[in-house]
């Protein structure tokens, strides 16, 4: 019975439609946190209303209501979800309305991939209006003409549940929100329960209704007060509990998402290092190829490539394949990144590619907004990745000749030498080392002996590099040769050689190790230090070099350039090798061998006899691990049916075991009005035990009918042969109900809920 009936409760019911589906999308807050999608909440409500109430009132079926709520969709799903392709703001277009229908399926999962929040970009405002729109037409449609109103408070639970798997790893109120929507669902039951009591009462006892209304009034007046201090209390322990729990017991770790665990569609992992590479940029047919054309750069600043801060001990890369790190999870940016708390200037570089190939994007300082230009504007936008921790950037498709793209960032100054002596090591996180170059601490050693603080040490390794370091490229004819590389090995042979001899490669390499091990966290950063001055400019291959960033407590990731100045170098004195007379070592007799045939012993074939049966062993195992795990999960999935059969099983056998006859017979009876729930009977409220009987169609049941009023209400006691007989013919109509029902329909009598509900179980667990 829905005991929905008048206008008041009809908006009872939209009240609680709306504050649920409100509260529930809330969740999605930190995905969205822009003014346009508390509008998408409110337009979604509304309409959802309209629909839900239009389909009530004029009774349309499931389907009607369906596809009303998918016109409306369509019609309000542009100007709301995808306003850019709206007619002056308002009106569906052709463009908007595909656009929207491909995001229903596509735009799930462009929600993980890109970074948070998204604002209305593109049409990812698309997710939220299908749930508060598809959320409100459900529930308040349940509400006004299900049977079962409390099932309206599922939809709200469902936006509640995929606002926390599409969100973020932090939230900032999640038990707010959610006890709030609790609290919203805890009045609504009761308000349901509460009507539905007097209904019952007024039905059982006509009479009722011939008390003064006053009277009337002040009893459901304490009854629903009641109701609702019983409902706050229950509010109140759980709460209580949830609070008492996290705060007692936290998590080990951080909440894991879909966010997390979906995998990124950009791994900078799979493209070579861009530090290995920079070598190419100064070949002679390359040191003079433009490769950018960029205005607005400052006077001194550089243009940085990629930041890379995972070393192996063969190649410095951009992120870890040995570990999860923030710094190799890049996403796409939806409208811009908040640069705030970075000290510097604000810069906007207007950037065409040139002779300029590869992923990733040259930016300067700390990257804000980008905009891309030309006509293929929209497939760069679609490829652009950005990770956050590393102010790296990247196109999936690749930069060619021809794009350009507008881009704004905020420059910080660089460090002077007696601010890197002041400073003190960040709280950054980098990925571990691997393989350290042997004489790296010799002579990091050698450089920072003199020194104390942190900063006085890092400044006397930088130092030390620029002071002993000559550059040499190692191409064409270039004298001395300088291998190149920055693996283990080749930084062995910096630090070791009686002349330091390399390029922007091996001493940024170089000096990023020293100062993880000054206890700096530190990375190399890949790009172009352009040699013109003013704006525009013209960066050439010859500007291409590495520097790296350390991070400074109360400053950040600061660039220190550690590469030496060019100047002449010296030549290497080529002395004379001395001859050394090695003493000879005196050569000992071979030992004697005894005869092999002596030694040899019986092959011991024990282990292999052995093996078959480990092998069985091993497979017999196998397959009962993946039994037990197979028959433990079967057994999760079905502990409520069990739970419920368990349940009807225990309350028979205490009826059965009564101690009175009396109660014997009753119990059987009620044992068998019970079967007639399970199976879909509707015997009339307050119905006797004989008209009861008549709604079964069994001729037995008249006769168990008229038993158990006799064994009630007769006098004398029944003997204990009538109880058993009574139970008897019980399990015997029970068989007879179950005649001609297929093996579905009696599973579902089986694990029916319908005489469980209610007062009928009131005595379950207690005898």
């Amino acid at each position: 019975m829905n005991p929905q009936r008048g206008v008041a409760s009809a908006l009872s019911s939209v009240l609680f439609t709306c504050l649920s589906v409100g509260i529930a999308a809330l969740t999605m807050w930190p995905v969205y946190q822009g003014e346009r999608f508390l509008v998408l909440i409110g337009i979604g409500l509304v309409l959802g209303t309209l629909v839900a109430a239009a389909g009530a009132a004029w009774r349309w079926p499931a389907a009607v209501v369906v596809l009303a709520g998918f016109l409306v969709f369509l019609a309000a799903g542009v100007p709301v979800a995808v306003p850019e392709r709206a007619v002056s703001g308002v009106l569906p277009s052709l463009d908007g309305i595909l656009e929207l229908l491909g995001a229903v399926a596509l735009s799930w999962r462009q929600l993980l991939t890109i970074t948070l929040p998204v604002g209305s970009y593109q049409a990812l405002l698309v997710p939220a209006f299908l749930l508060v729109l598809g959320g409100a037409i459900v529930a308040l449609s349940v509400a006004l003409r299900s049977r079962r109103p409390e099932l309206a408070a599922i939809p709200s639970v469902v936006i509640l549940v995929v606002g926390i798997v599409f969100g973020p790893a932090t939230v900032p109120w999640p038990v707010p929100l959610a006890l709030a929507l609790l609290a919203v669902i805890l009045l609504w039951c009761v308000r349901l329960r509460s009507m539905r009591r007097r209904a019952a009462i007024r039905l059982l006892a006509p009479e009722v209704q011939e008390r003064p209304r006053r009277l009337e009034a002040v009893a459901d007046r304490i009854a629903g007060v009641r109701s609702v201090v019983a409902a706050g209390l229950i509010l109140a322990l759980a709460a209580g509990a949830g609070i008492g729990a996290t705060t007692g017991l936290p998590p080990a770790g951080e909440r894991d998402v879909l966010r997390t665990a979906v995998e990124q569609p950009f791994d900078p992992r799979a493209y070579p290092s861009p530090l290995a590479g920079l070598r190419r940029y100064l070949a002679v047919e390359r040191r003079d190829e433009v490769m950018l054309h960029v205005d607005g750069l400052p006077d001194g600043a550089r243009l940085r490539v990629a930041a890379l801060d995972s070393y192996d001990g063969v190649v410095y890369s951009v992120g870890s394949s040995q570990e999860e790190t923030a710094s190799g999870s890049f996403v796409r940016v939806p409208t811009s990144v908040d640069q705030s708390g970075v000290d510097g200037v604000e810069v906007v570089l207007e950037v065409e590619i040139l002779g300029y190939r590869g992923v990733w994007v040259p930016l300067a300082g700390a990257f804000e907004e980008i905009g891309f230009r030309g006509g293929d504007a929209q497939r760069l936008a679609d490829s652009f990745y950005f990770n956050d921790t590393g102010d790296t950037a990247a196109v999936i498709r690749g930069l060619d000749a021809g794009d350009a793209y507008r881009v704004r960032s905020v420059v910080a100054a660089p460090l002077s030498d007696e601010e890197v002596g002041a400073a003190r090591p960040g709280g950054a996180r980098v990925p571990r080392l691997g393989e350290l170059p042997d004489g790296l601490a010799l002579k990091l050693d050698a450089y920072v002996d003199d020194a104390q603080e942190p900063g006085e040490r890092l400044l006397a390794a930088i130092q030390g590099l620029r002071e002993e370091g000559y550059i040499s490229h190692g191409i064409d004819e270039e004298e001395p040769q300088s291998r190149s590389g920055h693996a283990a090995d080749r930084i062995t042979e910096l630090v070791t050689d009686d002349l330091m001899i390399g390029d922007a490669e091996q001493y940024a390499a170089t000096a990023a190790l020293m100062a993880r091990q000054l206890g700096f966290p530190a990375r190399v950063v890949v790009g172009f230090a352009p040699a013109a001055s003013g704006s525009p400019i013209d960066v050439l291959g010859s500007d291409a070099t590495a520097w790296i960033e350390v991070d400074v407590a109360g400053r950040g990731w600061v660039a220190i350039d550690p590469v030496p100045p060019p100047r002449p170098i010296p030549e290497e004195d080529d002395p004379e090798p001395e001859q050394v007379a090695r003493p000879q070592s005196p050569v000992q007799p071979p030992p004697e061998d005894p005869d092999p045939r002596d030694e040899q012993t019986p092959p011991d074939t024990s282990q292999q006899e052995q093996q078959p049966d480990d092998r069985l062993l091993q497979i017999v195992l196998a397959v009962l691990r993946v039994a037990g795990i197979a028959a433990g999960a079967l057994l999760v999935l079905l502990s409520p049916f069990l739970l419920i059969v368990g349940a009807k099983a225990r309350r028979r056998r205490l009826r059965r075991r009564a101690p009175t006859p009396v109660q014997r017979i009753s119990g059987g009876w009620e044992e068998f009005r019970d079967a007639l729930l399970d199976r879909g009977y509707e015997p009339p409220a307050s119905a006797t035990r004989s008209e009861t009987a008549r709604v079964s169609q069994l001729e037995q049941s008249r006769t168990l009918a008229a038993v158990a009023d006799r064994a009630v209400f007769g006098p004398g006691e029944p003997d204990a042969e009538d109880a058993d007989r009574v139970w008897t013919a019980v399990g015997g109509m029970r068989a007879d109900l179950d005649r001609g029902r297929s093996r579905r329909q009696r599973l579902v009598a089986l694990i029916s809920l319908r005489s469980l509900g209610g007062y009928s179980g009131r005595s379950l667990f207690t005898r």
